[in-house]
């Protein structure tokens, strides 16, 4: 025997279930935040995770997450895209794609780590638009200006990230070297330079550049 639920009823109780998540979830999120603050340094909840990785799969259009790499790999597209990451990239990222960096591990949310499933399981078009667009709310900028048929540095990008996994200790070292360099860096390279030219004295020891 069925019991069929009268469909008033039916509609009566997916009307609670919906108002109770429209006012259940931002009122639960801020209660979560109460208690935390704003701080940057707070770990988002799990549902919090899920619910920003579902909104920025459909806030990317089908079109957009279907689309191919129009860029051919190639080892000299993939250095290309590796020395792009290096230069823009690897400050949030680091080289590794990690995200172990000083403004990678304090920014809210945290750079994810690029190897890890959560990113490689993105489609091509997915992450093309997240480096061309950006990502609102988050330390994620746009980089692409202009028509994103002609933006193929965001396309060698995606070979790139694709490549993490795989990345090589040889491949790391001229990473190392491409990195955007302080200031204090800059002038300890120039001293050295001159030292070797025989214009000047010895330079001081150089510290150690990190990403």
């Amino acid at each position: 025997m069925h019991v069929w639920l009268n469909p008033l009823k039916a509609w009566f109780w997916l009307t609670v279930i919906a108002v109770g998540l429209v006012i259940g979830v931002p009122a639960w999120y801020g209660y979560q935040t109460f208690k935390t603050g704003f701080s940057a340094k707070a770990e988002p909840h799990a549902l919090e995770v899920w619910a920003a990785r579902q909104v920025r799969h459909l806030a990317i259009p089908l079109e957009q997450r279907n689309k191919a790499n129009p860029v051919p790999l190639s080892p000299a597209v993939l250095a290309e895209g590796r020395a792009h990451f290096a230069d823009h990239c690897a400050t949030c990222h680091a080289n590794d794609g990690s995200g172990r960096t000083p403004i990678g591990k304090n920014v809210y949310p945290k750079a994810p780590d690029l190897r890890q499933p959560d990113t490689q399981k993105m489609s091509d078009g997915e992450l093309f638009f997240v480096i061309h667009n950006g990502i609102r709310f988050t330390g994620m900028p746009a980089w692409g200006s202009g028509d994103p048929e002609k933006d193929l540095d965001s396309w060698r990008l995606v070979h790139f990230i694709r490549h993490l996994p795989q990345l090589t200790p040889d491949e790391l070292d001229e990473m190392e070297s491409l990195n955007p360099k302080t200031k204090k860096e800059r002038e300890q390279e120039a001293a050295f330079e001159r030292f070797l030219q025989g214009e000047g004295p010895e330079p001081p020891p150089a510290t150690e550049h990190h990403h």
